[in-house]
This record gives C-alpha cells, sequence and structure tokens, in this order.
C-alpha cells in the first residue's frame, strides 16, 4: 500500500449529516479545513475498512501519525495537513487525538456506560471542533460549549447507525448498562425493527443527547468570527432536530435523517437565530453604554 487515500472509501465532505467547511466558512480558512477533513476521513475510513486486519488498520493509522510529525512522507494526506499547519502555526494534536480515536475503534467494540461513551468522544467528535475554532482565532473559553456540541453530534450519528455498526463492524456505541437496564443485549439491535424495550433504551439516550446539546445553545454567542458562528448555530439547529426525531422514531426501521428541504429550512432558522442574537447583544450593548463614552 503505497498511500494510506486508496482506502478512501469515497465519501467527501458534501456527504456528512452536518456542514463541512461550507460557503458560510471565510475562504482563507476553508482549504486548511478541507485538509484537516480530508486527513480525518482517510483515517475514519481504515479504521472503518471491512477487509483490512485489524494490525493493518494500527500499522497504517501509525504511519498517518507520522506524516504528521515529519517522520513520514508516505502518504500525501498526512503530508498536505502537516504542510497546511505549520503555514498557520497550528499544532497536528488534534488530528492526533482523532487517530487515538481511530485506534480505539479499531481495538474496543462495546462502551460500558455513558461516561465510557463521553470519553470517547472526548478523542472522536471534540478534537474537530477545537481545530475549527484554533483556525479562527477562538478563545479556548468555548471549549465546553464545543465539546457539547460535538459531543453530541457524534451520538446522533451512533443513535442514527447503531443497526448498521453492529451488523456491519460487530461495533455498538449503545452503553452496555442502558441495554441491560432493559434486560436486552447488543443482539437485539440485528432485528429489522427496534422491540419497545430496545426503542425505550434509544428514546432514552436521545433524550440525554438532547440535554447535553442544550449546553451547547451558547456557543454560537461565544464565537466572535461572525460567519463560524453563524455555521455553529446552523449545525446546532439541525441537531436539536435530529434528536427531537430520534427520540420518537425507530432507527432500525425508520429513516432518521434529515431530507433536503428540512435542511434548507432549518438552515436559515440557524442563520436567522444566530444573526438576531448578536443584534439583540449588539442593542443591548449600546443601551448600557454611558452617555458621551
Amino acid at each position: 500500500m503505497n498511500d494510506a487515500s486508496a482506502l478512501r472509501s469515497g465519501k467527501g465532505h458534501r456527504d456528512e449529516n452536518f456542514p463541512v467547511a461550507s460557503w458560510l466558512i471565510h475562504p482563507r480558512h476553508r482549504n486548511l479545513i478541507l485538509a484537516f477533513y480530508n486527513f480525518v476521513r482517510t483515517a475514519d475510513d481504515i479504521a472503518d475498512h471491512a477487509e483490512l486486519e485489524p494490525q493493518a488498520k494500527l500499522s497504517l493509522l501509525d504511519r498517518l501519525d507520522d506524516g504528521l510529525t515529519g517522520a513520514s512522507d508516505a502518504d500525501a494526506v498526512a503530508v498536505r495537513l502537516r504542510d497546511a499547519l505549520a503555514e498557520r502555526n497550528l499544532s497536528p494534536r488534534h488530528a492526533q487525538d482523532l487517530l487515538a480515536a481511530f485506534k480505539i475503534d479499531v481495538t474496543k467494540l462495546r462502551y460500558r456506560d455513558w461516561d465510557d461513551l463521553i470519553g470517547y468522544c472526548s478523542l472522536s467528535a471534540m478534537p474537530v471542533g477545537r481545530f475549527v475554532c484554533d483556525v479562527h482565532g477562538e478563545s479556548r473559553s468555548v471549549w465546553p460549549a464545543n465539546d457539547a456540541l460535538c459531543a453530541a453530534l457524534q451520538i446522533i450519528n451512533h443513535l442514527q447507525d447503531c443497526r448498521s455498526d453492529y451488523l456491519n463492524l460487530d461495533r455498538v456505541y449503545i452503553p452496555l448498562d442502558a441495554l441491560d437496564a432493559r434486560g436486552i443485549g447488543v443482539e437485539a439491535l440485528r432485528e429489522p425493527r427496534a422491540s419497545p424495550a430496545l426503542l425505550g433504551c434509544l428514546h432514552r439516550l436521545a433524550e440525554r443527547t438532547e440535554r447535553l446539546l442544550s449546553e451547547s445553545d451558547i456557543f454560537p454567542a461565544l464565537i466572535h468570527d461572525l460567519r463560524l458562528s453563524l455555521e455553529v448555530s446552523i449545525i446546532n439547529t439541525l441537531a436539536h432536530r435530529l434528536t427531537r426525531i430520534l427520540m420518537t422514531r425507530d432507527p432500525l426501521s425508520e429513516r432518521v435523517h434529515l431530507r433536503l428541504p428540512a435542511v434548507a429550512g432549518l438552515t436559515l432558522v440557524g442563520i436567522l437565530g444566530a444573526a438576531s442574537r448578536r443584534l439583540g447583544r449588539r442593542f443591548a450593548a449600546a443601551a448600557h453604554k454611558p452617555r458621551g463614552a
């Protein structure tokens, strides 16, 4: 294998559930974010590859890490990200955290409880938002809100894909204690339709994800960059809609993804919501400004 990119699934940034480097992001940031995305997508596709043995996957992920640090030039996708990071004097730390998450995917197939799952999300999801914030020069004070949003997005994906993850990869992100509380095991995910017990489990997890997501509602207001603030507001709005769908539907047998018209409408809602909040804060600040100041 000369280049890890040969293992790509063909999925691109426009195929993701949530916006990646959309038209809202300033062009000066877009190429760096896409270089990061392509690196991460390559690593993710390696971890999920159906034909590679675990040790081969780990070796390829290690080689991508070597590409980030300059120890290897074997993979163009790693070299491109390394060069792009160096141009902006940014650390590879966030990309390396994601590589650690993909190694977990290769070696760990079950999660004990919610805290165990959130620990995984701290490597598999939170670094993505932290990276984008760093690219925009945002303060690390936004990280708690970012982390809540990114973890919620990850768990939404886990709930949406719980059946296919189990059938195709024998990977179960549904916490085992949540299944145990309903008197069922992971085998319940094999069925074409969720049992009442499994449906109750999944709906309860969706409710918990909605509460986690609410911790990120303040996130757009904390971001200084207007374009990024609008994008985050859209993502937050889309995520709330998805959790509410997951609180009522069966992801084993029903559609739990958003159709394009719904995405378009919620995008507008997210933009208008963020813009109105920013204007409201500006007017409030002006009202409290001392006269003559």
